[in-house]
């Protein structure tokens, strides 16, 4: 492979630099504009031209549409959207025993998955709302309500190519076709979904929470 170059040790240099600011400058700077400086230095420093970075059409790809998802999520709950999908669904559960509610609550928090880009996202503009219509439903305890809710965060990302971060990254690499990761994400998604509802429901109420 041949002696480390200046360009591969500055390179090392500035991602340690971003991880610092990223970990230990966080309180002072943001994480955006920590990136932006660690990039604009690789320009400077000659680690990267600036014909490279217009070149890597797929970075540019997932920049555009990600951004435009995020923002987008965030109007659903400015324009009060989240607020009437949990008044509807208060008023649908609340004709229902708990089990049934508890399927028909936490499927609606899974797949409302598909209105966001983020878990991030997905966490502060519906889990509050949810689990304030959850503990209205009798028989669940307000712990055992915000587990069953937690609990799928880990899943639900797999239903399309924009529901966690990494994702846009391996759809725009190309490693999955469009339509490939939109069946294979609905399939592994009710695949996560029914097996999770078959176990955490029943430990649950084992535990008894």
């Amino acid at each position: 492979m041949g002696p480390v170059s200046r360009r591969e040790i500055t390179l090392l240099a500035l991602v340690l630099l971003a991880l610092f600011l990223w970990i230990g400058g966080a309180k002072y700077i943001d994480a955006t504009i920590a990136a932006i400086l660690v990039v604009t230095l690789m320009v400077i420093l000659g680690v990267v031209t600036w014909n490279d970075i217009l070149a890597n059409t797929q970075a540019w790809n997932v920049l555009v549409w990600f951004a435009t998802l995020v923002t987008l999520a965030g109007g659903l709950a400015e324009t009060k959207f989240v607020d009437w999908i949990a008044q509807s669904l208060a008023a649908i559960l609340s004709h229902r025993g708990v089990i049934m509610a508890a399927v028909l609550l936490v499927a609606a928090f899974f797949l409302l998955h598909y209105l966001f880009a983020s878990i991030t996202a997905h966490v502060s503009a519906l889990f509050q709302v949810f689990l304030v219509v959850a503990i209205t439903i009798p028989g669940m305890s307000r712990l055992a309500w915000a587990l069953l809710l937690s609990y799928p965060l880990g899943l639900m990302g797999i239903l399309t190519p924009y529901g966690t971060g990494p994702s846009p990254i391996y759809y725009g690499c190309g490693y999955i076709k469009g339509k490939d990761f939109w069946s294979l994400g609905f399939l592994l998604g009710f695949l996560f979904f029914a097996v999770y509802v078959l176990i955490e429901l029943p430990w649950l109420t084992f535990l008894k929470i």
